[in-house]
């Protein structure tokens, strides 16, 4: 598929001769790193869906006004400085000189009209823009941001607000954001223009994505990487295979059954870590009868009875041991270590009681249980479909009859945005390394701005948005952690959700190959050498 237009053959030369400066530059050989997953990107629209591949991908084409340093602290990116005019007033000096990867000048218009377009119901990106009221510019490269109420989580949010050119925008008419759950494609869902380290040069879905290092960028690379290539295999043991052949250089989904085999290879390394990602499955908790369902005229979700009976029904130990082989750690909170808010004493798993689970449910007025579709990714996860398998006759011994339904990520994701799924599995990945994040995202309820952008179950509790909101905007540190530990407990112990476990995300590379590990699970290609 023909993604970017480049300039034919002038391009092509000035292209080579760019990269191979900044092998000179560099002083080390220039390099190609082929890093191998298991699921594509969903779009290359940057605002249309907040998918850490996705993001991860077009985080090597576009940038923000901040980006998150090795600490995951915000930094400096395309604003050099930043200063509060007052605590709902902050003026952003932009970076000068600056360009996109068509060589257009980077200026105060890209800011706006980037904000703006994130804003677009089509989008679920607006957890990042929360708290920010209006965009002013003041000159070419100065904008102020106007805020609701003070907003302690604005340089880490505005890190994931990816700024686009407004010009390319207008010429392709695709000012607007795509609407992926409607399975709208338009130019930018097929194309890319930012101001990042790598400048995309092809995509075949399913097959690769296709990068060269952009020789105009403003920041210096700290690796020798100048073409990048990224091949979503679907297959664990095709991956694994792709790896050990040497046809892929880095793998991030490492099968849990190939690590010890993998970790036994003289030409490969581990790199340990963990990732702030947890598993856990969605309820409809906002429709007045179950879809799908053999109950009628009711939804047994809105009670919490049925809930905690979902909860007491699974084995997460034995889910870790046997799907996951030890990489993963059972959870209670919807928040993995390591994020703001986390919190150890809380995240202590209910143990399985079958007989307890039973009981909830006849009290609840399902002594026979029911039946309810489960909707799987198959691709997604570590392991996602065979954890689905296994909680199935978990579930099944208190008599609720879970029918499985597995789909590649992209069709399970348009298919529980658009409301049809009834009970689905989620995985949440913590952008910004702070539990508001999160609880904004898919516990507060829905609104048309930034509020339970990621909530489509419905759910829907005045304490909790309480809590949520109070978080927000609060700058006290010692009161915004209380709101976070107060609000996650309640999520917890309402049982909104059903989490599984956190993942523990190693990665291997070639010896040849050094990249730090990252817990958002996103490689930063600018950064590793290849020797």
């Amino acid at each position: 598929m023909h993604v970017l237009r480049a300039a034919a053959v002038c391009r092509r030369l000035h292209l080579a001769l760019g990269l191979a400066l900044l092998g000179t530059t560099l002083g080390v050989q220039a390099a190609n790193l082929r890093w191998a997953a298991q699921n594509d990107v969903l779009t290359l629209d940057p605002h249309a869906q907040d998918h850490a591949t996705t993001n991860a991908i077009l985080g090597h084409v576009y940038e923000g006004l901040t980006r998150r340093d090795a600490t995951y602290r915000p930094e400096p990116s395309l604003a050099t400085a930043w200063t509060y005019l007052s605590p709902t007033q902050v003026r952003f000096t932009l970076r000068r000189g600056v360009k996109f990867h068509d060589g257009s000048a980077f200026t105060a218009d890209d800011v706006l009209f980037s904000f703006e377009r994130m804003r677009h119901p089509n989008g679920n990106k607006q957890t990042y823009l929360s708290g920010i009221k209006e965009l002013r510019k003041v000159d070419e490269h100065t904008v102020d941001l106007v805020l609701e109420s003070p907003t302690p989580m604005l340089l880490q949010n505005v890190a994931s607000v990816s700024i686009m050119s407004k010009a390319w925008a207008t010429k392709n008419n695709t000012a607007v954001t795509q609407n992926f759950r409607s399975k709208e494609v338009n130019f930018a869902t097929l194309n890319a223009m930012g101001t990042g380290p790598f400048v995309l040069k092809a995509w075949q879905p399913s097959q690769r994505i296709s990068f060269v290092a952009h020789k105009d960028w403003w920041d210096k690379p700290a690796g020798n990487v100048t073409e990048l290539s990224y091949l979503p295999i679907a297959s664990d043991q095709t991956r694994a295979a792709a790896l050990l052949s040497g046809e892929a250089d880095l793998l991030t989904d490492v099968p849990t059954q190939d690590v010890a085999r993998l970790r036994s290879d003289s030409k490969l390394k581990v790199i340990e870590g963990s990732e702030v990602r947890t598993i856990f499955f969605a309820l409809d908790q906002g429709n007045d009868e179950l879809r799908g369902s053999n109950v009628k005229g009711r939804n047994p979700f809105k009670d919490k009875r049925v809930r905690e009976a979902m909860n007491l029904a699974l084995d997460r130990v034995a889910l870790q041991r046997v799907i996951m082989r030890g990489l993963s750690v059972p959870a209670a909170l919807m928040v993995a270590p390591g994020v703001n808010g986390y919190a150890a004493d809380l995240d202590a798993p209910l143990k399985p009681d079958p007989e307890r689970a039973r009981k909830l449910l006849a009290e609840a007025g399902y002594p026979e249980g029911f039946e309810v579709p489960l909707h799987c990714p198959n691709n997604r996860y570590v392991n996602d479909e065979e954890l689905c398998q296994a909680v199935v006759p978990m579930w099944l011994r208190i008599g609720i009859k879970a029918k499985l339904v597995v789909q590649p990520f992209s069709l399970h994701s348009q298919t529980f945005q658009r409301g049809e799924s009834p009970l689905y599995m989620l995985g949440w990945g913590v952008s910004t390394f702070d539990a508001q994040y999160a609880l904004q995202a898919w516990g507060h309820t829905r609104t048309a701005g930034a509020d339970g952008s990621f909530n489509y179950g419905g759910l829907s509790d005045a304490k909790l948005d309480q809590l949520i909101n109070a978080a927000k905007s609060e700058s006290d540190v010692a009161k915004r952690n209380g709101f976070l530990r107060e609000a996650l407990l309640r999520v917890r112990d309402e049982h909104f959700f059903v989490p599984l476990h956190h993942q523990v995300r190693p990665w291997v590379t070639r010896q040849t190959i050094s990249i730090p590990h990252r817990a958002n699970d996103q490689p930063q290609a600018w950064t590793a050498v290849v020797k």
